[in-house]
């Protein structure tokens, strides 16, 4: 059967704000108490997602959280109204009320883990949603995460949503930063690969930063997925890698087809792995980056690996990197060398995401892919849909709500709550989601 790609692209919410809340991700640090541009950081990922769906690929938008998330903080003590809530967390725990109105739900590469219909053993499209425990601000994603992806995915003929993984650091799953899969066609049965950092009684672990994918949680979401068994690997990511700053193999490595495109050093006993997914993947083709010419500290900083390797129809493959790749001399150089050789990548395409690449996050976190037949893809909720419309609706959308800027003491502001559920509000009108969020309840 025949079926496509699907991008759903997050959309950066209204709070976008650098805090550094995620340790193992240096741009994060780096940037940290900086003055954010919500409003530019939201236009940027529109546009992007309007120019790929201008090109013919399939585009749809997931919403943001609603933020600050007053639920956790009550959960945290603070107490009395929700302005009061605010303004006591911002008095007694700054750093708390930064984490609650963190903007990380945008990078929806973290929010499930997908399993297409041709690999599933109910012919299902599956998704289950990622627990995200490694970090707090991410941690309590999980609730809302699954009503927006039930809220898109409803029909439940077609579709199955799974809720997180239990709350514990052995199940640390960060959804499809971690996950690969491998088919000469989307519309046939493929090969997926889970990428850990560690596993429960392993002995190689990064000692830097922390390895936020276990073998664990990646063996119960294939169960979960109903992957067929013969369908699955799993591969361990280069711990040395990771405390150089890789905190998810999305980092390191993209896939799309039959084609791997990685760095020399993504992967523990990389030369077997490589030898197995040729055995295993009719087709199978690698791009292994040497050290020698871009190094892991240069792909980290320009975010090589973490853009998008999209097909197109005459069997050609474009790459998405964002506007850091062309300023690294090493890593423009190699692109630019890989374009004249011999393999599927034949364009690049270079988009300004600086707001979100500041916080840690290029092309390839900015969306979910899912592989889905004609018949599943009328089953989607059609409003999320890129097209004209939903794009201008959109921008209006983010200049009518949204900030030009905002600092960590601008969080404290009870009237960027109020401007925020508004937004939402709105937005779960023009994206026809229903009542998705606890102040809608």
């Amino acid at each position: 059967m025949t079926a496509r790609e699907v991008n759903f692209d997050g959309l950066v919410g209204l709070t976008h704000h650098y805090a550094g809340l995620s340790f193992g991700n240096e741009a994060s640090t780096a940037h940290r108490f900086r003055t954010s541009n919500p409003k530019l950081a939201a236009k940027q990922g529109l546009l992007k997602m309007k120019a790929l769906a201008d090109l013919g690929f399939a585009q749809a938008v997931i919403p943001p959280h609603e933020r600050p998330n007053i639920a956790v903080l009550r959960q945290l003590g603070f107490t009395g109204s929700d302005e009061q809530v605010i303004a006591r967390a911002a008095a007694q725990a700054p750093e708390l009320l930064s984490a609650a109105s963190s903007a990380s739900p945008m990078w929806v590469a973290n929010a499930a883990t997908i399993c297409p219909s041709a690999d599933a053993l109910d012919h299902k499209v599956h998704l289950t949603v990622a627990n995200l425990n490694n970090k707090f601000h991410r941690a309590t994603e999980a609730p809302t995460t699954e009503a927006l992806l039930r809220a898109i995915f409803r029909d439940e003929g077609h579709f199955s949503v799974h809720g997180a993984l239990p709350q514990v650091a052995r199940f640390g799953d960060e959804g499809a930063a971690n996950h690969n899969r491998f088919s000469r066609a989307y519309g046939e049965a493929g090969m997926q690969l889970f990428v850990y950092g560690r596993e429960e009684n392993g002995h190689a672990a990064p000692e830097r930063y922390p390895a936020r994918q276990t073998l664990e949680a990646s063996q119960a979401v294939a169960r979960l997925n109903q992957v067929d068994p013969a369908r699955v690997m799993f591969a361990q990511q280069n711990p040395t890698v990771i405390d150089e700053g890789v905190f998810h193999n999305d980092v390191i490595a993209v896939s799309n087809g039959t084609l791997l495109f990685c760095h020399e050093r993504a992967f523990v006993q990389q030369r077997g792995l490589m030898a197995r997914l040729a055995e295993q993947v009719p087709g199978f083709q690698s791009i292994e980056v040497p050290q020698a010419q871009v190094s892991v500290k240069e792909a980290v900083s320009s975010y090589l690996f973490n853009s998008q390797l999209l097909s197109r129809d005459d069997g050609t493959m474009l790459l998405v990197v964002p506007q850091e790749c062309r300023e690294q001399a090493n890593v423009w150089r190699y692109l630019n060398d890989m374009l004249a050789g011999d393999n599927p990548v034949s364009e690049l395409r270079v988009f300004d995401l600086r707001e979100s690449m500041s916080n840690g996050g290029g092309p390839a976190c900015l969306r979910l892919r899912v592989v889905l037949n004609d018949a599943e893809q009328q089953a989607v909720n059609p409003a999320v849909m890129m097209n004209d419309t939903l794009f201008a609706a959109l921008n209006s959308w983010v200049d009518r709500y949204y900030r030009d800027r905002l600092t960590q003491a601008d969080l404290a502001d009870p009237q960027l709550l109020r401007e925020g559920r508004e937004a939402l509000d709105r937005l779960t009108q023009l994206l026809d989601l229903g009542s998705v969020y606890l102040f809608q309840q």
